[in-house]
């Protein structure tokens, strides 16, 4: 967690590893559990952003700057959440930012349509500015 740092790599910023077996995997990971966890992040921290998702989706994830996990949080000051595709969806923060959720089934990078909305919404993002290291 690097809430308020503007200097490092990834500031200011929350990242969520989420367990990938076993009872409390089955607890976590459900959209309606993660939704919740990364919003109360984001409410508590005021992050520029929070990703939550494997480390499996992390190492394939070849963008080291920012990552966009199965529920991301990105702060308004970011800039604005252009519309996805179905199934994502994405959530107000209060007047904070935005929560987007790729899918509400369980988001697995053994999925390939599961990876390829990833990379579909990172080009979305990223074509609208939200997916840069933020600096001071």
């Amino acid at each position: 967690m690097k809430c308020g740092d503007y200097c490092g790599t990834s500031p200011n910023s929350c990242f969520l590893s989420l367990p990938s077996q076993g009872p409390n995997a089955e607890r976590m990971l459900t959209a309606p559990v993660l939704t919740g966890v990364v919003r109360s992040m984001a409410v508590a921290w005021e992050p520029d952003w929070v990703a939550a998702m494997s480390r499996t989706h992390r190492d394939a994830d070849n963008k080291a700057d920012m990552w966009l996990g199965w529920v991301t949080y990105l702060s308004r000051q970011r800039g604005t959440v252009p519309p996805l595709p179905a199934p994502v969806r994405i959530e107000p923060v209060g007047d904070m930012g935005s929560l987007i959720i790729l899918t509400p089934e369980r988001f697995t990078v053994a999925n390939p349509a599961h990876m390829a909305l990833a990379r579909r919404v990172r080009e979305l993002l990223a074509g609208a500015g939200l997916m840069q290291p933020t600096s001071a």
